[in-house]
């Protein structure tokens, strides 16, 4: 385990006057990690100038607003193209959204396909298919959004989405080196300090958390900036494109603002056949688990194809300063 340090910043984070947007003033930090998944490497310092950025992940209340100002159709809502999925078999190109379903045991890790099922009609408005809703659930975060989804909010709200370096520095609160975004241990005095997965995923959930899902925003503790929910609950949507590491520093100079790579290097190489590109999400979510996916760290990072979208992603947005 690191010992954490305070990172360092010119100012100190405060509220906006409407209370929904948390100043991080800019600073350098080690971004990424070299003790957990390969994608994370190498550790290295960056400096990011600062930003306003959401106290929680966007809800479903202040998303029903953006679809009733403008109309939005979001992407699970809508036909997938064959153009675009060469080979998709013919009755699969419908209307819909990735959607996790528990298993009855014990099942092969390697093959997700043993918990995740596409679920026709799924979308936000009912996350887990015809005949859910989601009444009653405006304070919990909106998802089934994809990347055009996420980015069309934000521009209607006058923000942008974060790049995974603000998103990261934001997540560790004050803390450089931690590995967690309130210190090294997972659970101080036991006690959950995010939405993720307790017990043996994908089939049994033991609940420690309270949640089976997602959770309300703002129901476990702020990181040091006073932001909620930037680990578990809802992965959350970055603007930088997916390589499988982080670039290699090439000269003496630390990164500045960095963007990550070019779009067509985020092409999975798995699927060569089809050409959508990849984002990086952060995170992670209430299906983080500790035999499964560690991911539930600043550092932690995985790719999401832009068409894609599911039960446990969603989004946050920031304005910069100038």
């Amino acid at each position: 385990m690191s010992i954490a340090r305070k990172i360092k910043r010119s100012g100190t984070p405060r509220l906006k006057p409407n209370g929904e947007m948390v100043f991080i003033a800019g600073g350098e930090f080690t971004m990424g990690s070299d003790d957990h998944y390969e994608e994370e490497r190498p550790a290295h310092r960056v400096r990011v100038d600062g930003f306003f950025i959401d106290k929680t992940p966007v809800t479903n209340a202040e998303f029903r607003r953006f679809v009733k100002d403008t109309g939005h159709v979001t992407f699970a809502e809508i036909s997938p193209d064959p153009k675009d999925y060469p080979g998709a078999l013919p009755h699969m190109l419908r209307a819909g959204s990735l959607v996790f379903q528990k298993s009855q045991g014990p099942v092969d890790l390697t093959n997700w396909s043993n918990w995740w099922t596409f679920g026709f009609g799924a979308d936000w408005k009912h996350p887990y298919g015809p005949g859910s809703t989601n009444k009653g659930l405006d304070d919990y975060p909106v998802v089934h959004i994809s990347y055009r989804d996420a980015e069309a909010y934000a521009k209607w709200a006058g923000k942008e989405l974060p790049t995974e370096a603000e998103w990261e520095f934001a997540a560790r609160g004050g803390l450089d080196g931690a590995e967690y975004a309130w210190g090294d241990k997972f659970e101080p005095d036991g006690k959950p300090m995010a939405n993720t997965w307790q017990g043996e995923f994908p089939w049994q959930n033991l609940l420690t958390d309270g949640y089976e899902g997602t959770s309300p925003v703002g129901i476990f503790p702020p990181n040091g900036y006073g932001l909620y929910d930037m680990i578990g609950n809802v992965w959350e949507w970055t603007t930088d494109w997916f390589v499988a590491a982080h670039k290699q520093q090439k000269s003496c100079c630390m990164p500045e603002n960095p963007r990550g790579p070019r779009m067509e290097e985020s092409y999975d190489p798995c699927q060569p056949q089809i050409r959508i590109p990849r984002k990086v999400i952060k995170g992670g979510s209430h299906l983080c688990a500790p035999n499964y996916c560690r991911r539930y760290r600043p550092a932690a990072r995985h790719a999401e194809p832009i068409d894609t979208s599911t039960c446990h992603l969603s989004f946050r947005c920031i304005r910069r300063e100038s």
